[in-house]
């Protein structure tokens, strides 16, 4: 709503009397940073989300405790009122949800699409809220509002009990190491207040927190709209002995208040920026994740290993004498040393890991499949590298929460996953450390984030036990044996395109010219080496891996290779380029769908019209074309043996024949 309490907003709200005849105080947010703006510093601060199934009755819960807190001012309060009658659900009555439910569509249908965060305060303590949706469709929303929580109050409608929502919720949010569970069955009063249900309830709740691990456990029966237990008892519900809900909040140690990130000697300061505004002085920014940093301090910079020892620190324009965890710093370093942005600066006595593979979990939040092998980005705090999933281990069944193995993962699953990047990364495990045990996935193509990751530990090489066997005839000596450069020549296009046809000519132009040439053709491999794969996205990313592996060794023999594969996807492309170096000269042949389908030399296309063939290529899968090929042929407009000496004459001019 227009007048609700954003954590964006800079405008000054008129104040209203509460019941008791007190007054509001205006609050001025400006930053997003609540804590600087609350009267008494010194209350401790709690973080946490409400999450659950659809109309649980998540935003309302909010909009109460905002409204019971005194927490709304006077414009606002008039705001929802009339609101309440316009899109409210309450027939009229003041539709608490409204302060929350902020984007129209929200409101229209009456549920949670963005994660909405508030704040209030009491006179024990400061909190911030995260509303996250309940809908399966948005649980990469509630996977980013469980993010930076310390606790997760798990909504149940008592007269729905536990739904498959409520358990992907409560899995993710401990996946997320959240420690501290409130379950909050709500609605009690549309169940008469009942013992019984609210008993079932707990019961049933405590089999799935025992599956998840979970041991900070409660529960509070409540009900949102009428207000039982929220900030007082219920009269209704005698047989509750527990505190409401407010109380609790206002009183739970979490682990972050027992002890504070400050407090642990595991310091991490992942550089954002390098700040040189002159030729003497050379600072360091960004925000400390964790742990303290002391001036005279001994650090190590990773992945590099350089060390040194702080000679200042900086917070704004002031210096201090110690930095603490949350802070944005600037540091100064007494050595000369080479750091660059994402670098990590730590304490050299605990150290993170150092590596370029590593096990994780991962939540998927594209509505494309992952891919295995597929060339993604990675981004840990303020570094991006390219990298790849190895290998699923498996996927959770949210339901029981068993594994199941899988050869991609979907929107909203989760899996376990193997990743390798193409250079080393400082990390820690996400238990130990939220900030640098966690990344995003980027895909490379449409630069959306794709999935989220919680790293669980590095993975040591598998080859450590196997070697190389060198051999007396390198590939050197094949290649000059055979007075040839060896190279690989990866033709790519629509099925139809001419491909096998002009790399047939092109082996015997060769063969001709006194050459020692093989062609892998992607039907001849479909019969032997890669007979087990179908033609899903996975299969066809493996199949251009051993195609890729099988042309370098060929080239290692010293022969020039001539691949003839659809290869549709740019990433599959990469992959090979980056695998076979040098060697790898990309042809496109670029023939419109239109003559593809004309010519349809194998009757492929009219199987697709009929139905017979599904993920058919330029029909109902993506071609990305080559960009920026090292050779393009148009074999519409010529005919495949002048095609062929367009390629020959491009081999002798660049002297690769």
């Amino acid at each position: 709503m227009e007048n609700s309490l954003n954590v964006n907003s800079n405008e000054e709200i008129e104040p209203y009397n509460n019941d008791n005849g007190t007054v509001n105080e205006p609050i001025n947010i400006n930053d997003g940073d609540v804590k600087s703006n609350l009267k008494n510093t010194n209350k401790s601060l709690l973080r946490f989300i409400t999450c659950g199934s659809v109309d649980d009755g998540k935003s309302t819960l909010i909009g109460r405790m905002l409204y019971d807190a005194k927490f709304i001012l006077k414009d606002q309060l008039d705001s929802l009122i009339k609101e309440s009658k316009s899109f409210g659900t309450q027939n009229g009555e003041i539709d608490f949800a409204l302060l929350v439910d902020g984007l129209a569509a929200e409101r229209e249908q009456g549920i949670t699409i963005d994660v909405a965060y508030r704040f209030f305060a009491t006179d024990k303590r400061k909190f911030i809220v995260a509303d996250t949706p309940g809908h399966e469709e948005y649980t990469r929303n509630m996977a980013t509002g469980a993010s930076t929580a310390d606790l997760a109050i798990i909504l149940i409608d008592a007269r729905k009990s536990i739904l498959q929502q409520t358990k992907r919720h409560s899995f993710i949010a401990n996946l997320l190491g959240i420690k501290h569970i409130l379950v909050a069955v709500n609605k009690m009063d549309l169940v008469d207040y009942s013992q019984d249900i609210f008993d079932e309830i707990k019961d049933d709740y405590k089999l799935i927190a025992d599956n998840l691990g979970i041991d900070d456990l409660s529960f509070i029966p409540i009900s949102a709209l009428k207000g039982d237990n929220i900030v007082k008892k219920s009269m209704d519900m005698k047989w509750y002995n527990g505190p409401p809900l407010i109380e609790y909040l206002e009183n739970i140690e979490t682990i972050s208040s027992i002890i504070p990130s400050h407090k642990n000697n595991n310091f991490r300061l992942p550089v954002q920026w390098i700040n040189r505004p002159d030729l003497d002085f050379r600072g360091f920014c960004g925000t400390i994740a964790s742990g303290k940093i002391i001036t005279g301090d001994k650090i190590v910079t990773l992945p590099s290993g350089k060390s040194s020892i702080v000679k200042s620190i900086l917070v704004g324009d002031n210096e201090v004498k110690t930095a603490f965890s949350g802070q944005a710093i600037t540091i100064t370093l007494n050595d000369e040393i080479d750091i660059s942005r994402g670098d990590i600066i730590v304490n050299p006595a605990s150290r993170p890991m150092v590596n370029n593979a590593f096990q994780a979990h991962i939540i998927w939040m594209n509505d494309n499949e992952m891919l295995v092998d597929k060339n993604y980005q990675f981004k840990s705090c303020n570094k991006i590298i390219s990298g790849n999933i190895r290998k699923i281990n498996h996927k959770i069944n949210i339901n029981d929460f068993c594994h199941i193995n899988t050869k991609n993962l979907s929107l909203n699953e989760v899996g376990m996953v193997d990743i390798e990047l193409d250079q080393s990364l400082a990390f820690d495990s996400y238990n130990d450390n939220k900030t640098t045990g966690a990344f995003i996935m980027i895909d490379r193509l449409t630069n959306e984030t794709v999935a989220c990751g919680m790293i669980i530990d590095q993975i040591k090489s598998e080859n450590n036990n196997l070697f190389w066997q060198k051999t007396s005839i390198d590939a050197e000596d094949h290649a000059r044996q055979k007075s040839q450069k060896p190279i690989i020549l990866w033709f790519t296009g629509l099925s139809g395109s001419g491909k096998s046809s002009i790399a047939n000519i092109v082996e015997k132009k060769l063969y001709g010219l006194g050459k020692h040439s093989f062609i892998l053709d992607g039907d001849n491999i479909r019969h032997g080496l890669s007979k087990d794969l179908d033609f899903s996205q996975n299969d066809r990313v493996e199949n251009i891996r051993r195609i890729s592996e099988v042309a370098k060794l060929m080239s290692d023999a010293g022969l020039i290779v001539l691949t003839s594969f659809i290869s549709p996807f740019a990433s599959d492309r990469q992959m090979a380029k980056k695998m076979l170096g040098i060697k790898y000269t990309e042809i496109f042949i670029d023939t419109p769908l239109a003559i593809c389908q004309q010519r349809d030399p194998k009757g492929l296309y009219k199987k697709v019209k009929a139905g017979e063939i599904r993920n058919f290529t330029g029909i109902d899968s993506p071609y990305e074309k080559p960009i920026n090929p090292d050779i393009h042929i148009k074999s519409h407009y010529a005919n495949i043996e002048d095609c062929a000496d367009l390629i020959i004459k491009y081999l002798h001019k660049n002297n690769l024949i």
